[in-house]
């Protein structure tokens, strides 16, 4: 029986949606942590106290985009191989 997270419709929709999430996720989260374009933003808007906590939340959530980005990637090429 096939298990329900394998499913996908003709085009394969679902797949390309945990890829597309996971690579924008992780570019997202990489201008973030690698430049000071979250730093900028919150000291316009009055919360820069916050920016110390940023490396605790914004690490961490690069992992696991570039984590969900590699998972959709090995499942695009496991899917290709059995079809």
């Amino acid at each position: 029986m096939a298990d329900k997270a394998d499913m996908t419709d003709k085009t394969g929709r679902p797949h390309r949606l945990l890829l597309r999430m996971g690579v924008i996720g992780t570019v997202i989260l990489a201008l973030c942590c690698f430049t000071p374009v979250l730093v900028v933003l919150l000291g316009i808007v009055g919360l820069s106290a916050l920016t110390g906590w940023l490396d605790v939340v914004l690490l961490p959530a690069l992992a696991v985009f570039v984590g969900l980005t590699v998972y959709a990637v090995w499942r695009r090429r496991r899917r290709m191989k059995t079809t």
